[in-house]
């Protein structure tokens, strides 16, 4: 990283230099708010990779109140409009619920490939604790967003402030040092010289491919406002080149001869593989090794669904197909993954008792987990490097080996046909016989976003994915109200003209009445929205959990009281069409197959945001997804009378019994 701008004067001539001593002449300033500053610097930091370069910061989402309103407020009104001498503008995203905000964003940054993100400034109290729910979700996913909160007075002035938060132990603790254990990067600018090294800091983690995540800067309101002198060299606009580390010779060798010696490879792959644009160097490795591909919910779509090596999902969530070869592996090669419990099956999946496990990963962290022979490297290098090496040795998967998994591979196919089926028309969807429909219908273009329910668990063994970029679960936090935000943040990095790529939200009823709010905001800028909901009236994953674990599904259902106290009387009278309605969205009501299919067509073909709403039968009746395929470990009661928790507990301590830890 480098300013493009020249470097500023030395120092004074030589005192032997004919031309006699030069008058110094001090370096340039601009005086500026230090709120002011932040946003010029801002919108000067650039990001570079293979040749390509775009804005670091593009837009800034913001909820004004007293802390950041007269600070970042004012900065984002005269950067909006060039102001303060600079024709690079600010553009300003309003949001309608802070965690919301930190969601679009996030969805941003994932498609825009975490080389382009955006800002989030909120007020001090409430409007900046709402942003730790998404700064978790970021940094779990390893993906960069700024957030800008306000805080109290660095002066203090009055003490207390308006919604600060009064510690008796330590007068320098705000609401904002919540955010401290879900950022990669934390400071509190107290005076405004300060922000210049923050600032750069924040940029470095923002940029950095094995660090990133949530970058937090708390900035003081008093300071926010102050003036101050900044050296014009701070706005200079900077390259941050995302480097793209190559293996260790060593790890690359003693990688190829784990490889070379392995019978039964499977390749787990990760998010690492999207965020590192490696899916066509993964495609080559396979087409040389013909290693089979398992995917996690993040890495999906590293292959395309028809790929002959794609095995689909892996895990809890994932195929017989790609869980039955793990079992059997020999050599695991997770290339990008963080090796969740959904992807181990809880330690219980990988037990072939010979297992060794190979770890292609930019961090190190991650490429040492399950005592793995790392390889630290970014995917694609790291791809390149094993292709090429092992290119001149003739390896190649066992055909017999191949032909089991395109045999097994085939069989899972005819299993997804038969939950998509829909044989009658005018019946009334399952929720997979609605993912049927959108299969049918979709190209290479859309996007399909979800997060959180049952509905992660169906996408991952059933959805046949088209492109690199199509299935956008984020799962790593699973964050119930990520969907709608994110889907407005993958239609921002999209562009927003009339041929902008269809993107779906599929959303449950739990999930809608989580977070609607931001969906006033695709309606403000118009953005061509298409929001699919799912009514079941209640929380259908953790009610099947709370079944499986001796719970009952206690608390899981939206229906009203009965005599005894309970929720078994009649679904809750609530028309989330109607309020979907209410904030401005088209609302295409669905009752049967028919219905849905037709309204799935309109709503792809709008150019207006637009709600697809349809209420799903319950897969005891008719065909539903097949059953997990893989345990998970969710601790039961130890001890408890009723006998549903009592048979639940059996089936834990016979699952438990096959964990092992890979040392």
């Amino acid at each position: 990283m480098s300013p493009k701008s020249p470097a500023s004067p030395t120092g004074p001539a030589h005192p032997t230099d004919p031309a006699g001593p030069k008058k110094h002449h001090p370096a340039p300033t601009r005086r500026l708010t230090t709120a002011q500053a932040l946003v010029a610097f801002l919108a000067r930091q650039y990001t570079e990779r293979d040749g390509r370069r775009q804005r670091l910061i593009s837009a800034t989402w913001g909820i004004f109140g007293h802390g950041n309103v007269a600070g970042i407020g004012q900065a984002l009104v005269e950067a909006g409009h060039g102001g303060n001498g600079t024709a690079h503008r600010m553009p300003y995203l309003q949001g309608r619920n802070e965690q919301a905000m930190v969601h679009a964003a996030v969805g941003y940054a994932r498609q825009s490939g975490r080389l382009s993100a955006q800002a989030v400034t909120t007020s001090i109290g409430p409007g900046a604790t709402n942003l730790v729910t998404g700064a978790a979700l970021a940094t779990i996913n390893r993906l960069p967003v700024l957030l800008l909160p306000g805080d109290t007075f660095a002066t203090r002035p009055a003490d207390p402030v308006l919604q600060q938060l009064e510690v008796p132990y330590a007068g320098d603790v705000s609401v904002n040092d919540c955010l401290r254990p879900v950022s990669r990067y934390f400071d509190r600018i107290t005076r405004p010289e300060a922000l210049i090294p923050a600032a750069l800091q924040a940029m470095r983690v923002l940029a950095d491919p094995a660090g990133t995540g949530a970058v937090t800067l708390a900035l003081p309101q008093d300071v926010q406002a102050e003036a101050y002198d900044w050296p014009e060299e701070f706005f200079a606009e900077r390259d941050w080149h995302i480097r793209r580390p190559a293996p260790d010779t060593y790890e690359l060798e003693t990688a190829v001869r784990a490889i070379r010696s392995a019978r039964r490879p499977l390749i787990v792959a990760g998010g690492g593989v999207r965020h590192s644009a490696a899916e066509e160097t993964l495609a080559a490795f396979t087409a040389a090794t013909r290693i089979p591909v398992a995917s996690t919910q993040a890495g999906k779509g590293a292959l395309r669904h028809d790929h002959p090596a794609d095995v689909g999902g892996i895990g809890h969530t994932g195929t017989a197909t790609a869980n039955e070869l793990a079992r059997t592996a020999d050599l695991v090669i997770g290339v990008g993954t963080r090796f969740s419990d959904f992807t181990t099956a809880s330690g219980t999946l990988f037990s072939n008792p010979a297992v060794r496990f190979l770890h292609l990963n930019i961090t190190a962290f991650d490429a040492h987990k399950l005592a793995a022979l790392p390889l630290v490297a970014d995917a694609r290098a790291g791809l390149e490097a094993l292709t090429a090496a092992l290119a001149g040795r003739g390896y190649r998967v066992d055909p017999a080996y191949e032909t089991e998994y395109t045999g097994a591979k085939e069989a899972w196919e005819e299993r997804v046909e038969a939950s998509f089926a829909t044989p009658d028309a005018t019946a009334r969807p399952t929720q997979t016989q609605v993912l049927g429909l959108l299969d049918d219908l979709v190209t290479e273009e859309d996007i399909l976003i979800n997060a959180a329910g049952s509905l992660p668990g169906d996408l991952h063994k059933l959805w046949r994915t088209r492109s690199r970029d199509q299935y956008h679960v984020e799962y790593g936090y699973s964050c119930m109200g990520y969907e709608i935000p994110a889907a407005i943040g993958v239609l921002l990095a999209n562009g927003t003209g009339r041929r902008t790529r269809p993107v779906w939200a599929l959303v449950g009823d739990g999930t809608y009445l989580m977070n609607p709010t931001e969906i006033v905001t695709a309606v403000q800028e118009n953005l061509p929205l298409k929001l699919l909901i799912l009514q079941n009236h209640g929380y259908a994953s953790i009610g099947g959990l709370s079944e499986a674990v001796g719970a009952e599904r206690f608390g899981t259902a939206y229906r009203h009281r009965d005599a005894d106290g309970g929720f078994t009387g009649p679904p809750l009278p609530v028309d989330l069409a109607a309020n979907a309605a209410s904030l401005g969205l088209r609302v295409l009501r669905a009752t049967t197959v028919d219905d849905l299919r037709k309204a799935l067509s309109e709503a792809r073909d709008a150019e207006g945001p637009t709600c697809v709403y349809v209420e799903t039968e319950t897969p005891d009746t008719v065909s539903g997804p097949p059953p997990a395929q893989a345990w998970w470990d969710v601790p039961v009661a130890e001890t408890a009378s009723r006998p549903a928790a009592v048979k639940a507990r059996e089936e834990y301590d016979r699952q438990v019994a096959a964990r092992r830890r890979h040392l």
